[in-house]
């Protein structure tokens, strides 16, 4: 009984040191991604999962993502279908624009600049230390995304606001790039989620200011939903 016991407990220390090295692994992956990153292109499917009505609210389009320095990401995506619409990141301002009323929305998220940066550590350009002192890693394993071969981690947020709005992340970090083929956020109480699916990822040093920027026509409206 003690060497079972005994061989048990060995099986387990050398399990966790197996996971500890696959992880490590990962993390030079993400360190080698980050390094010299300036930008990228996608393709992106947003599905926003409801679990009380069990609907899938889908969305698909483009995103355009600029790092100019550490710390400094710009991002726009252009949803093409169901509807139209043009997001757009950039400091603590989100910006968004529905083509079909010509209406610009306004959001000053200086007060969450905090939880904003957490959420823009998720997987393009970030250094591996910069993940693990925003939030408690662990290795779930290889898992494929489009047949590209990736490695799912999960992510525990440190910081308390950002855990309120989403407790639990996880990303599936590409084995070639290091960068994340996809997201997973699952809000509070864990069964509604949003998922978020990149392909024809291309890394490009070439992205301009106004890539980033929304492309609004003259004469829309501008408004401040929450002033």
């Amino acid at each position: 009984m003690r060497f079972l016991r005994a061989t048990l407990v060995l099986l387990a220390a050398v399990a966790g040191l197996t996971a500890a090295d696959d992880l490590q692994k990962v993390y030079s992956k993400i360190d080698s991604g980050a390094d010299g990153f300036k930008g990228l292109t996608a393709d992106i499917k947003r599905d926003a999962h409801m679990d009380l009505i069990n609907e899938d609210d889908v969305e698909a389009g483009k995103i355009v993502v600029k790092r100019s320095k550490p710390g400094d990401v710009h991002m726009r995506i252009d949803f093409l279908e169901p509807n139209q619409k043009q997001v757009a990141f950039s400091g603590s301002k989100a910006e968004i624009y529905y083509p079909k009323s010509n209406t610009v929305e306004e959001y000053d998220l200086s007060k969450h600049k905090d939880m904003l940066k957490q959420f823009l550590l998720l997987g393009f350009g970030t250094r591996s230390q910069e993940l693990r002192d925003a939030y408690s890693i662990r290795l779930i394993g290889a898992e494929p995304v489009n047949g590209q071969p990736a490695t799912r981690i999960e992510l525990i947020p440190k910081s308390k606001d950002m855990a309120q709005t989403f407790p639990k992340i996880e990303l599936w970090i590409s084995d070639a790039t290091g960068m994340a083929l996809q997201q997973k956020l699952y809000e509070k109480g864990g069964k509604d989620y949003q998922l978020n699916t990149y392909s024809n990822m291309k890394l490009r040093s070439d992205i301009s200011d106004s890539d980033v920027k929304l492309n609004v026509p003259k004469g829309a409206t501008h408004t401040n939903p929450l002033k």
